[in-house]
């Protein structure tokens, strides 16, 4: 069968799957919190040439202490349907325990595309990170909520991807889970009734501390709308961008947002993602994982 006709009758059966319980492997067992690292902490000095993914998560466990990882695919999207490639990065990660949790996938196109064939396509163009993230042992992909139109067009469009995209990963025990990345993903209440309208048991949110500005004049409360999408969280982005003194994160009331996970019942991994220009990249990862480390 092509590889689209598959991902098309996949998505379909499985939309029929809606109400059956989850078998997929919990993504939030284990201790209550655990930090891992966002790959995109580190992006100066990949995009730079001065890490490569490979050596990724040997630099989490040695400089930072931390032995959980999360993936960002335009660092190697020139090699995820290498399975020697893949193969290597799953080795290294094992040899050092370091645990691979999911992978941020950016550049494969909108699932909120308008057309049906528009929808397979970029579904299609999520295989091979699907693929690649079962072959790393992770738990999820983190896809994007593009696409266009009214508020009510775009949702009704990427329900649909994001079913196609769900019935495929299903198969792989992989799960899809959308971060707050902009447009109207970055409104709570539209991204969760997205999440809830899919009803597929593999579907899930990645809620971004700092990604909230719908557009260049309007922004979104963050701390309502990380509320909004945790009943659905299969992974948190400690997003952070300057620190005081005191090593309290001076954009983002770390405080409060900790409070709220906590309120949510969330149990997994809280990522340390620096994003910030005060500090180097390894000084700003720090700061992060020492603060995240004194609030949970």
């Amino acid at each position: 069968m092509k590889r689209r006709d598959f991902v098309l009758k996949s998505g379909m059966a499985a939309a029929g799957l809606a109400a059956a319980p989850t078998y997929l492997a919990s993504c939030s067992s284990g201790p209550r919190f655990q930090i891992s690292l966002a790959e995109w902490s580190l992006h100066r000095a990949l995009q730079g040439k001065m890490l490569d993914n490979l050596e990724f998560p040997v630099k989490a466990k040695r400089d930072f202490g931390i032995t959980a990882i999360e993936y960002v695919s335009t660092f190697f999207s020139d090699y995820v349907a290498d399975p020697k490639y893949v193969a290597e990065l799953k080795r290294i990660s094992d040899y050092h325990g370091v645990k691979n949790l999911l992978i941020m996938v950016d550049g494969e196109g909108d699932l909120g595309e308008p057309t049906n064939e528009g929808r397979i396509k970029v579904a299609e163009n999520h295989i091979k990170w699907v693929d690649a993230a079962q072959a790393l042992g992770c738990h999820s992909i983190r896809v994007n909520a593009g696409g266009g139109g009214t508020p009510e067009e775009h949702s009704a469009n990427v329900i649909l991807g994001l079913r196609l995209l769900c019935g495929y990963a299903q198969t792989k025990h992989i799960n899809i889970i959308v971060e707050n990345h902009g447009g109207h993903s970055s409104n709570g209440v539209w991204l969760s009734n997205v999440i809830k309208s899919v009803k597929m048991p593999n579907i899930g949110t990645l809620p971004d501390f700092g990604n909230f500005n719908i557009s260049e004049t309007e922004k979104y409360d963050r701390y309502k709308g990380v509320q909004e999408l945790m009943p659905f969280a299969k992974g948190v982005s400690g997003k952070s961008y300057d620190f005081d003194k005191d090593g309290n994160e001076t954009t983002i009331d770390f405080v409060r947002m900790i409070k709220i996970v906590k309120k949510s019942g969330y149990r997994g991994y809280i990522d340390v993602e620096y994003e910030g220009n005060n500090y180097t990249e390894e000084e700003g990862i720090m700061l992060t994982k020492k603060l995240l480390e004194r609030l949970i």
